[in-house]
């Protein structure tokens, strides 16, 4: 039976945990299908946006299966541990395998589409992780979504990313009193401090993360994804800099994809874009230029700007 369950449908991927009765659990089994799930999602032009959720209304996902495999003794394992801090596999990051996305390995991957999170019960340990990583807006059941980090009270501070992102996405003391403490929280609580979008009804979670879903899937694809590569990658480097890259991206967009000029147009027009993420073919260079041309187009530019 799929650990993880994936459709398309109306542009929108839906990726679903589907091991309720073993609350959701990062199992080797759905760690590599969740893989496989985020690499379609990625590379299918038709997908614009994608919504990540669970089976049943307990957990979104409790974390890693922490129980030793079949014929794995504790011993083997804690030596396999202490092996990879010295000599790790070739194809991995931090113990993870390397998947969709090379910084964060196959579990908790930063893909340039939307990803919302519909948080349906627990989100746990690497489940909380993942939402942190993996998800861009997130909408909570009322009724059934709860948080926890999940590792302090075990001794660890845990391998996978979830300290170092959850103090870059709220605040210092709300952080701080969830690591600490590491006792679990409620939507209500997880809405206070920013950690969540909104909270609503378990019966509507699924139908408001859809709204949002075909709300992003109506914008420019190709403007949508850069976006978000552009906030992932340059949001820790200075202001100058990351305003240069912006503006660089921007020009590619207006340049080299037919959705820029389509946005104009039916402003102009009055009507609804149709934007398909159209790219523009290589074409002949700009013709030379006479010194009365160059300066007509100079005191153009230094009149727009």
């Amino acid at each position: 039976m799929p650990k993880i369950l994936y459709e398309k449908r109306n542009k929108i991927g839906y990726i679903t945990f589907n091991n309720p009765e073993k609350a959701n659990i990062l199992d080797r089994q759905t760690s590599d299908e969740i893989s496989e799930a985020w690499n379609i999602v990625w590379e299918d032009r038709d997908v614009r946006a994608v919504i990540l959720t669970g089976t049943g209304d307990r957990h979104f996902c409790a974390g890693h299966n922490l129980a030793l495999p079949p014929g794995v003794t504790a011993e083997e394992r804690d030596r396999i541990r202490t092996e990879a801090i010295f000599s790790p596999l070739a194809g991995s990051v931090n113990g993870a395998r390397i998947g969709a996305d090379g910084r964060l390995g196959d579990h908790y991957p930063q893909i340039w589409k939307p990803v919302i999170g519909a948080i349906n019960g627990w989100a746990a340990g690497a489940g909380f992780y993942l939402m942190l990583t993996s998800t861009d807006i997130r909408i909570a059941s009322r009724e059934h979504a709860r948080f926890k980090f999940a590792l302090l009270s075990q001794g660890w501070v845990g391998g996978g990313p979830g300290a170092t992102y959850l103090t870059r996405q709220v605040a210092y003391a709300d952080a701080m009193r969830i690591l600490l403490s590491d006792e679990p929280f409620d939507a209500a609580e997880a809405l206070r401090i920013n950690l969540i979008n909104e909270v609503v009804p378990h019966d509507k979670l699924i139908e408001r993360a859809e709204e949002i879903a075909t709300q992003i899937a109506a914008q420019p694809p190709l403007a949508v994804r850069m976006m978000k590569e552009f906030i992932i990658r340059f949001r820790d480097i200075p202001i100058t800099e990351a305003w240069r890259v912006q503006t660089l991206m921007n020009t590619l967009l207006t340049q080299l994809t037919t959705d820029g000029d389509e946005g104009r147009a039916a402003f102009v027009e009055k009507r609804a874009p149709n934007f398909t993420g159209g790219v523009r073919q290589k074409g002949e260079g700009y013709p030379e230029l006479s010194e009365e041309e160059w300066e007509r187009l100079d005191k153009i530019r230094r009149d727009i700007l």
